[in-house]
């Protein structure tokens, strides 16, 4: 079992579940709404920060990429070409973010980016051989590492952790863009 799986079922293993279900690990006195709300928080950011840790030591560390960037490959790699728009849905980034990750992966020669022929207002992003090679290179093992590291929750878990994470993602998301 990796150092890495370990941390995470320690860090399970701390938190502490009233018979009633309602978890006690924060003493924060709020509402439980609140207290709800913040112990969840918590355990999910644990859970990414571990599985940030993993994705950084992993064998992404050995091409200088962020997760933005490497989440803007990933789908270039399965997904094709794509407007910035559409990326911006895909790996649930700002406009305004997404061009600086576009802009860095093009200066490295990651990515190309050209108009779109059916609507000049767009930009249309793409792969570059390099990219295709640099990400193809490091996805195989990252695909792996994630499958491990998931392994710990069944794939009915895994699909509904999955879904949940979504909601959340967006919901924030169409929130922001209100406020």
């Amino acid at each position: 079992m990796t150092f890495i799986i370990k941390l995470i079922l320690f860090n399970i293993k701390q938190f502490k579940v009233e018979p009633s279900g309602v978890d006690v690990s924060s003493k924060y006195s709020g509402s439980e709404e609140q207290r709800v709300a913040l112990d969840t928080f918590i355990k999910l950011m644990r859970s990414v920060n571990v599985l940030t840790r993993e994705f950084r030591e992993g064998k992404t560390s050995t091409v200088k990429i962020t997760y933005s960037q490497f989440g803007v490959l990933e789908a270039l790699l399965h997904l094709g070409t794509l407007s910035q728009k559409q990326l911006c849905q895909k790996i649930l980034r700002t406009k305004g973010n997404l061009s600086l990750v576009v802009e860095n992966l093009k200066k490295a020669g990651l990515v190309e980016r050209h108009r779109d022929p059916d609507d000049r207002r767009k930009f249309l992003v793409g792969l570059t051989e390099k990219g295709r090679n640099v990400i193809g290179d490091i996805f195989p093992p990252h695909a792996q590492t994630i499958t491990k590291l998931m392994s710990i929750l069944s794939l009915e878990e895994q699909q509904t952790l999955g879904q949940l994470c979504r909601k959340l993602g967006l919901g924030i998301q169409d929130s922001s863009r209100r406020n």
